[in-house]
Order: C-alpha cells, then sequence, then structure tokens
C-alpha cells in the first residue's frame, strides 16, 4: 500500500500557502487510488520537544558508555524514524521563515537525521537512498536564481543538504515566491505573479502526485 508522509510546519493555519500546496498534493495523492495512505504530521499544531540531549544524535550503538537517553525520548526518535522510512513518499511544507526553516520542522531533523540509523556512517546504512522527498518552499518576497534575493535563501540549500545530501532521498523542490504581496503594500505591483506563482505550484504538485503515486511501491 503506497503511503504518503505529508508534514506541514506553517504557523499560519488559516492563510497558509504552503499548506495550501501540500494538501493539493496530498489530495492528488489519495485520488491517485483508494489505497493510497497518508500520515500527517502538523509539527505546529503538534510540536516536537527539542532534543533533551545530543545522545539522540547518535545511534545507540554509536554513543558513549556516559551518554544516556530517556526511554519516551528514545521511543518518540524509533517512532518518527520507522514513519519516513516507511513512507513511499514524504511531502514537506517548508515556509521561510527569518530566512530559514522554522524551528518546528528543524527539531523533526534533528530526531530523524541519525549516522548509523538513516545516515551511513560506521557501514552500509542509508534506508532513504533515492526515496522521493516534495518540499513547498514558500516565500513572502521573490526569492528565485537571479535576483538580488537569492543569496538569502537558506531554506531551500539547508533541506537540499540535509534530504538530498546526507539521507539521499530524491528531492523535488515546489517553490512559490511573492507569498506576502497581498499583505505588504510594497509588493502590491506583484499581486499578479504572486497568484501565477501559486497556480504554478498546484501545477508542479499535481503533475508530482501523479508521477509518484503511480510509482511501484518498494
Amino acid at each position: 500500500m503506497p503511503q504518503l508522509l505529508h508534514l506541514d510546519s506553517s504557523a499560519d493555519s488559516a492563510r497558509s500557502v504552503s499548506r495550501r500546496v501540500t494538501a493539493r498534493f496530498s489530495d492528488a495523492w489519495h485520488a491517485s487510488g483508494s489505497d493510497h495512505s497518508v500520515i500527517h504530521r502538523d509539527l505546529h499544531s503538534s510540536p516536537l520537544p527539542h532534543l533533551p540531549t545530543s545522545a539522540l544524535h547518535w545511534a545507540p550503538h554509536l554513543r558513549t558508555a556516559d551518554e544516556t537517553v530517556e526511554p519516551s525520548a528514545e521511543a518518540l526518535q524509533i517512532e518518527l524514524i520507522e514513519e519516513l522510512i516507511s513512507a513511499d513518499v514524504v511531502l514537506i511544507g517548508a515556509p521561510m521563515y527569518n530566512w530559514s526553516i522554522p524551528s518546528t520542522l528543524k527539531a523533526w531533523i534533528d530526531y530523524v537525521h541519525v549516522p548509523g540509523i538513516t545516515v551511513p556512517f560506521d557501514g552500509d546504512t542509508a534506508p532513504l537512498v533515492g526515496r522521493p522527498a516534495v518540499v513547498v518552499t514558500s516565500r513572502g518576497n521573490d526569492y528565485t536564481p537571479g535576483t538580488d534575493n537569492a543569496s538569502t535563501d537558506h531554506t531551500t540549500a539547508q533541506l537540499r543538504q540535509v534530504l538530498g545530501v546526507a539521507l539521499g532521498m530524491d528531492v523535488h523542490f515546489v517553490p512559490v515566491d511573492l507569498t506576502l504581496a497581498e499583505r505588504v503594500p510594497a509588493l502590491a505591483p506583484q499581486i499578479p505573479r504572486a497568484r501565477a506563482n501559486v497556480e504554478a505550484a498546484f501545477s508542479a504538485v499535481d503533475d508530482l502526485a501523479l508521477r509518484l503515486g503511480g510509482a511501484t511501491p518498494r
């Protein structure tokens, strides 16, 4: 049964563009087949606790003798990693907050990026290599390549490094720029472009959901 892991991290539950676009992908995923299931984690409404100890950065067999982990924290990490590994496709809503990702999404990353379990370290452990990930990055201004703001988009680079390089996933970015055009007076002339960007993102996730939803399950 093909399974989607859907993560949202926007703090705006009513007007979030990233949530609208990830919901569009999730709906299209469901439409791909009656057997297509979804695990949805809202990292804002149900935030994960920050790591209680740096020992969780490592697989149990790589921890030092004096590093201990509370059983509840260990159980949460195992649950999150199992969700990730069991997913055929991962969908992430990642709005830009102060030129980076929301802290709620970073907390999730800290739990699942673990050398010796999800990241190769002392062997061939690499369970996520080639796994598709769709990342919807919404940005208030225009951060497209070639613009003055492009170099300050630290969201895309961070997620490409973690998901694509470290975990080895096949990452598909769906950027949506100018999401604040209808709220910030200085950006008002860009409203037509902003609306076109959202429509382009809808089209992109429709295509991705159709293509990835039709892939042969692992």
